[in-house]
């Protein structure tokens, strides 16, 4: 299942954006939640599905966008074939966009993560299905599709890796020895249990499994590991540690084999690995009911700090002030659980990335159909939500922006100017979403701080 397809109820109501332009906000509404000040709300698109999954701020002072579309009009000119491609815009400090393009086949691909190198170069990470165009190999249904661009968006070098099955990579990082790491889900039954350069026995499961790859500068593949139980296990973001290892943050509903102490239905489920790939330790975090892992950054004090969405509301989970909540968890280096606390309201609230801030906080990306509790207002179905936390975890600011339709934040990035910029997909046309050019547009938001907020 790719991220969009993932079982979690809870991501019914998740993630992103705005659009459009808006007058800005007074910082405290009716009911005293403190409110972020909306700048600009713009989309970009054509008249069919159009995504942004991931958003970096680049060394110039601007930040790059990678998506996908199924458009093939209006803002996009050069997609191959009827399915979806890869879609990457570049755009400036000032958000003037500089340029943008489009790669893959003439199956589906759909891009997912990124990575800017210091030299300017890019990679991009997602799955595709073609094996054609810009894609030149696929091993079957979705494979891990990584390209590396130049800073002006030409190919390097692609690669594909998977099997049979449906193999889809969600998250990279640049590793600190050289190369990247890739992460996504592994179809065991597709690739009658390979995927793993160690182990000597297939007999894994029927399900989807972590699957962690590492590569070098060039493509080319060092190790291959996989991690799992009997059932459904997706990753959704990794993190290297101080010791040159990785911590990997997903969801998993599975108690056996690679995972002891399932707490109930679905999990976060963590795990450490050594930079050879080797499992150290595993961690699974919740309630009695769906817990689901989402992203991981590296807290001021030396641990670790894990988003997502929980609908549980005991064992690990202290309260729930809805249906669902955003559930932010406090891990040592070693897997330990130190503190978590939700946040939200009456109704659907998840969190879809964390990162951290200039000024030593934090910025959560997700979405809410409440308007209570600790958020603002709600337009409509679901709106993007993006919250500022402090070096505390304090709750600093939120602002939940939307229209009537389905509106989704999916990742979040502070520029070297201050600028908070949110990117997802918007299915409204009205609220803060003035233009709406075909089934859903690309959403990106830009917020400022105010020295309130600082």
């Amino acid at each position: 299942m790719t991220r969009t397809l993932n079982i979690s109820l809870i991501l019914l109501i998740s993630f992103i954006v705005i659009n459009c332009s808006n007058d800005d906000k007074d910082s405290v509404t009716d009911n005293n939640i403190n409110v972020g000040i909306l700048d600009k709300v713009k989309t970009y698109g054509g008249s069919n599905n159009d995504s942004a999954q991931a958003i970096k701020a680049t060394q110039d002072g601007g930040y790059i966008v990678l998506g996908y579309t199924l458009s093939n009009d209006q803002d996009i000119t050069d997609k191959e074939g009827e399915d979806a491609d890869f879609y990457l815009l570049k755009y400036d400090g000032l958000n003037e966009l500089q340029w943008s393009k489009t790669y893959g086949g003439t199956g589906d691909d759909r891009g997912y993560d990124l990575v800017e190198n210091q030299d300017g170069s890019l990679v991009v990470l997602g799955y595709s299905t073609s094996n054609d165009g810009d894609a030149t190999n696929n091993e079957g249904d979705k494979d891990y599709w990584i390209l590396k661009l130049s800073s002006t968006g030409s190919i390097i070098w692609q690669k594909s890796f998977g099997y049979s099955g449906e193999d889809f990579g969600t998250s990279l990082i640049k590793s600190s020895e050289g190369g990247y790491v890739l992460v996504g889900e592994l179809d065991v039954v597709g690739s009658n249990g390979e995927g793993d350069t160690t182990k000597t026995t297939n007999n894994r499961h029927a399900g989807g499994n972590y699957w962690a790859i590492k590569i070098t500068e060039d493509g080319i593949l060092e190790w291959s590991k996989h991690f799992g139980g009997g059932f459904s296990e997706t990753p959704k973001d990794v993190i290297q540690t101080d010791d040159g290892g990785y911590i990997i943050v997903g969801e998993s509903d599975s108690d056996d084999l690679d995972i002891t102490n399932n707490k109930g239905f679905y999990d976060f489920w963590v795990i450490k690995i050594s930079n050879t790939g080797i499992l150290e330790w595993q961690k699974s975090f919740g309630g009695s009911n769906i817990d689901n892992g989402f992203s991981i950054t590296k807290a001021n004090d030396g641990n670790y700090l894990i988003v997502g969405a929980t609908k549980s509301s005991d064992i690990d989970v202290s309260a729930n002030k809805g249906v669902t909540d955003i559930w932010l968890v406090k891990i040592s280096p070693s897997g330990d659980l130190i503190s978590e606390k939700t946040i939200g309201g009456s109704n659907f609230d998840t969190a879809e990335k964390i990162i951290n801030t200039a000024d030593r906080g934090y910025l959560i990306a997700g979405s809410s159909r409440s308007e209570d509790g600790d958020v603002s207002e709600n337009q409509g179905q679901i709106d993007g939500w993006i919250i500022k936390l402090d070096s505390n975890q304090d709750i600093v600011w939120q602002i939940s922006t939307g229209g009537s339709q389905f509106d989704y934040i999916y990742d979040v990035a502070e520029l070297s100017n201050g600028s908070i910029i949110a990117v997802g997909d918007t299915f409204s046309n009205d609220g803060t979403i003035e233009e709406n050019k075909g089934l859903s547009d690309i959403l990106t938001i830009t917020i400022k701080q105010s020295t309130e907020s600082l």
